[in-house]
């Protein structure tokens, strides 16, 4: 019984330690439920996950969330709707309460029987409220493969 109590008292520190995310790691967490909700289409959450002022620099265009919302969901009728997000972080940086992020983003969209690869570059702007990460500015470069 000693032994085993003596090996959880060295082990279970470590087990704890290897579970705790880096700052880093939040941010892209965030970055990654960003992009979740939206392919489950959950509005919600979104709101929840962005700043009241955030905007989307798309296609030479500023969207605020609501735009996007339009665009990317509302107008998303088809039932066969299927998105997967595979995102590759390039650096995230974190200052005071601001983080930035830069990644690859490469998505599979399936929508009215048709599958589409689509592949961007992004940096976002990330801005922490009470002590999580919401999105604040993402600007998207579309990449042809």
């Amino acid at each position: 019984m000693r032994k085993f109590v003596f090996l959880c008292m060295i082990l279970l520190p470590g087990v704890l330690i290897a579970q705790k995310s880096t700052p880093e790691e939040e941010v892209q967490q965030t970055v990654r439920e960003v992009f979740e909700v939206l392919s489950t289409k959950d509005t919600v959450a979104l709101r929840k996950l962005c700043t009241t002022d955030v905007r989307f620099y798309e296609y030479g265009q500023v969207w605020p969330l609501d735009t996007l919302i339009k665009l990317a969901v509302t107008r998303n009728t088809a039932s066969d709707f299927k998105r997967t997000n595979m995102l590759d972080f390039i650096r995230t940086t974190i200052r005071d309460d601001v983080a930035w992020a830069t990644y690859n983003l490469h998505s599979s969209i399936t929508r009215n029987g048709k599958q589409a690869e689509v592949y961007w570059q992004e940096t976002v702007v990330l801005l922490r409220d009470k002590k999580k990460w919401k999105l604040n500015t993402l600007h998207s470069t579309r990449l042809n493969k």
